[in-house]
């Protein structure tokens, strides 16, 4: 990785209507889904797409919301290996969010969508597939913004 010679833009200070238009709809893209597994699909993808920032924030949301096995999020890249720490709807959200980030690999094959379509009822599923489409774009912004984890401080 090359030094950056130059600082990165920061999109809240010089586009704060797109910004402000991201917070938005992070705000409704969980609405209605269990906070843990949305913070538990936002790491995911986070660590996924390589933003640290992200990984820390949704680390210590979900320990807010009390979720506090550590092993949870620990074991979290290597989940399958781990399936008896998450539920079987938890397993489905984690593998469509995969196939959903990885959306260039294979194209969120059937058989991944029919297993989430079969663990939650058609509100939940639009609900989850929105999250995760949601947590790719800030992840973008983190990344690309080289935003630095450790100081984020939950609500």
């Amino acid at each position: 990785m090359s030094t950056p010679t130059k600082r990165r833009v920061k999109l809240a200070t010089l586009a704060p209507d797109f910004y402000k238009a991201m917070i938005d709809l992070d705000r409704v893209s969980d609405d209605g889904l269990d906070p843990k597994l949305a913070h538990l699909i936002r790491i995911r993808a986070s660590q996924i797409n390589g933003c640290a920032y992200c990984t820390d924030m949704h680390s210590l949301d979900l320990r807010q919301y009390g979720d506090d096995q550590q092993q949870r999020i620990t074991l979290l890249p290597v989940w399958r290996e781990a399936r008896n720490f998450y539920t079987e709807q938890e397993q489905a959200a984690l593998e469509l969010t995969e196939s959903i980030t990885l959306i260039s690999v294979d194209h969120v094959p059937d058989d991944v969508y029919e297993i989430a379509a079969n663990a939650f009822d058609e509100k939940d599923l639009a609900r989850l597939i929105a999250l995760i489409i949601t947590i790719n774009m800030w992840t973008r912004v983190g990344v690309t913004g080289r935003m630095e984890p450790g100081h984020y401080k939950p609500s």
